[in-house]
């Protein structure tokens, strides 16, 4: 069984802590907060034991209920596998404690590439994962573009890829960010940080990448074009995205043209918190001439990467040395089926 502690029960810490309690080889051992909210109170009613980054605080989290299991260093000393989930450039201070431990531990794609030395997806290099100390799982955007990119690459070789990322403004949970009535820039100069992340994973690739923020909190949107060194069959590209295990295709007869209609299809299938943990391709915008290939597709920032956070862990302790396995098992643990079965 490995031991898990997640440093950071928020947004993404949250779902990777269920997540890792879904599978059959894996043991939540804590999950850490900085103080006593909503979320803690969740931990608290999942049964995870609850560490603090300051045992100052201590008597202000047992005033309101909740029990202190001890600092989190103490978490960690009970831990395989730490995955820092904590707030961008804040996973970077934490690093000497892994070390002094010798405990491995995750990042997310708010960290440098750097401080693992190593980015990860589990469709593109799971393999090169085994063993490590440090992984780096990419930002959920880098997630999606690895996933399809790779996929395309392999089957029609990919010269250029030109995508545009509409990104959300905020997580649905946060009510101190915008924009608000503005559609931002972000930023103004190109390329914008994707293209440079996904070449952390795909470092052959050629890649130009753009976004904006819209006053939007459900998912982000990717225009994406690629140009291809094959002549690219459009039939074949449905094929692919049906056969990827992470890959959704969004069908025509669905009737679903927007990210708001995908949150709501998400929730009447029953996945908890409505989460998307596919890639969202619109079977309508796949369009395809000569070596030339467009689509649109929707990434849910808040989901993608949890399952690639549950595999990068395995590869790390060599559990399951084959992707497609961990692939499979993470997916059946948390109930995932392909969203084109269900419609």
């Amino acid at each position: 069984m490995i031991k898990v502690a997640i440093n950071g029960y928020g947004t993404i810490g949250k779902r990777v802590a269920d997540a890792v309690a879904a599978q059959k080889d894996m043991q939540v051992v804590g999950v850490s907060k900085t103080r006593p909210s909503a979320e803690a109170f969740v931990a608290k009613e999942r049964g995870y034991p609850l560490f603090i980054a300051d045992l100052s605080k201590k008597a202000a989290f047992e005033k309101a209920g909740l029990k202190v299991a001890g600092s989190c260093e103490d978490m960690c000393k009970l831990a395989d596998v730490v995955v820092d989930a904590t707030p961008g450039d804040i996973g970077a201070t934490n690093k000497p404690l892994y070390e002094k431990l010798g405990v491995k531990a995750v990042w997310q794609g708010g960290e440098d590439h750097e401080i693992a030395d190593f980015s990860f997806n589990s469709s593109c290099n799971y393999k090169d994962a085994i063993g490590r100390q440090f992984v780096r799982v990419v930002s959920c955007n880098t997630t999606g573009l690895c996933r399809i990119i790779n996929e395309i690459d392999k089957e029609f070789g990919v010269t250029h890829v030109h995508a545009i990322m509409v990104r959300r403004g905020a997580d649905p949970g946060e009510i101190k960010r915008g924009p608000i009535d503005a559609i931002v820039l972000d930023p103004v100069s190109v390329p914008s940080h994707h293209g440079p992340d996904l070449l952390t994973v795909l470092p052959h690739v050629s890649i130009t990448t753009m976004a904006m923020i819209v006053p939007t909190t459900m998912m982000h949107m990717h225009a994406i074009r690629i140009s291809t060194k094959k002549t690219v069959d459009r039939e074949r590209v449905i094929e692919l995205i049906n056969n990827h295990p992470r890959l959704g295709l969004i069908k025509k007869t669905a009737g679903i043209k927007s990210t708001a209609e995908l949150k709501e299809f998400a929730m009447d299938l029953g996945r908890q918190r409505s989460d998307l943990y596919e890639n969202c391709i619109f079977e309508e915008s796949i369009f395809a001439e000569k070596n030339e290939l467009c689509f649109f597709q929707a990434i849910h920032q808040e989901a993608d990467v949890v399952v690639e956070n549950v595999d990068a862990i395995r590869a790390m302790m060599g559990a399951e040395k084959d992707a497609k396995r961990s692939v499979e098992m993470t997916n059946t643990a948390l109930g995932f089926v392909h969203i084109q079965n269900n419609h």
